[in-house]
């Protein structure tokens, strides 16, 4: 998706999303003193977005090298770094709602994992205060991390059904219930997620949760089919690693935490927005006929 394309669908989003946001906040009595900038939601968003899709790593780098020495006539009314980084936090709400427009749909078939996002070093942990009492110490398959889990679900088609944002020390198990929301079939998942109470709770909910088998326990008849696809698991830990790698959701130079959730956000989308994901090739095949 080029920048003009990106542009044009964020902001056919904001003129129908900014509307009845206003008129949300009003009648909630959320509503506070919000002075007009000089670049707009929709400009804004599309800066945010189109840096996850740059390639650039760091943030401050794409905007000083590239948003304001290459792209002054996209962006006329373009304020300063400085500026611009405290204005990220009023695009927190319009971005997750322009996210969740943005989700595939289910087909039966899902998948689910967690990854961690680390904030700093091991080292560092002590000295850290962007996310003190915030952040917690988690462990995965790779070692202990301070920082936050990310947890996704997604569907053969690479696209992101559900996601959920939370402390490292918290079990892969607990937002289960959050995750699956509105899914159906069968959700396959990696050993951490072995519960039989969590097993029986999806099932009455018409979801079935496939996992693989610890070494301690007995062999259990599965179908073919469900077994091939318990081995394509792996789709989705290629998502997190291009999540990680090319959206750049995971680094420790964030100043805020709310700054944190909008590089969040905003990588998750520009992953959604990709026009090729990886995908799997589920289309049966018709058997050859020998003459």
């Amino acid at each position: 998706m080029s920048l003009v394309e990106l542009f044009a669908d964020v902001d056919d989003f904001c003129q129908l999303f900014e509307p009845r946001w206003r008129r949300f906040q009003l009648s909630n009595g959320l509503r506070q003193r919000n002075r007009e900038t000089q670049l707009s939601l929709s400009e804004m968003m599309t800066i945010m977005i189109h840096f996850h899709q740059s390639g650039y790593r760091f943030f401050k780098s794409y905007y000083q090298n590239h948003v304001q020495k290459h792209l002054i006539e996209e962006f006329p009314k373009l304020v300063s770094y400085h500026r611009f980084v405290t204005l990220m936090a009023r695009a927190f709400v319009p971005l997750v709602f322009y996210l969740l427009s943005k989700r595939g749909s289910c087909t039966g078939i899902s998948f689910v994992d967690s990854t961690s996002l680390r904030v700093c070093h091991n080292k560092r942990i002590e000295r850290n205060r962007v996310f003190a009492g915030i952040a917690t110490r988690g462990k995965t398959t790779m070692g202990w991390f301070y920082g936050f889990k990310l947890h996704l679900v997604v569907n053969e088609y690479g696209e992101i059904l559900s996601f959920q944002l939370t402390p490292g020390n918290v079990d892969d198990r607990k937002p289960i219930p959050f995750l699956f929301k509105g899914l159906f079939g069968k959700v396959f998942a990696d050993k951490g997620y072995i519960s039989k109470e969590l097993f029986a709770k999806l099932l009455e909910e018409n979801i079935q949760l496939i996992t693989g088998l610890r070494k301690n326990m007995k062999n259990k008849l599965m179908d073919l089919q469900d077994k091939l696809l318990l081995r394509k698991r792996s789709i989705i830990e290629t998502i997190n690693d291009q999540l990680k790698n090319i959206s750049q959701i995971e680094h420790s130079r964030h100043r805020s935490f709310t700054n944190f959730l909008v590089n969040l956000i905003a990588g998750l989308i520009a992953y959604a927005l990709k026009p090729v994901k990886p995908a799997l090739n589920l289309k049966p095949t018709l058997p050859a006929i020998i003459c």
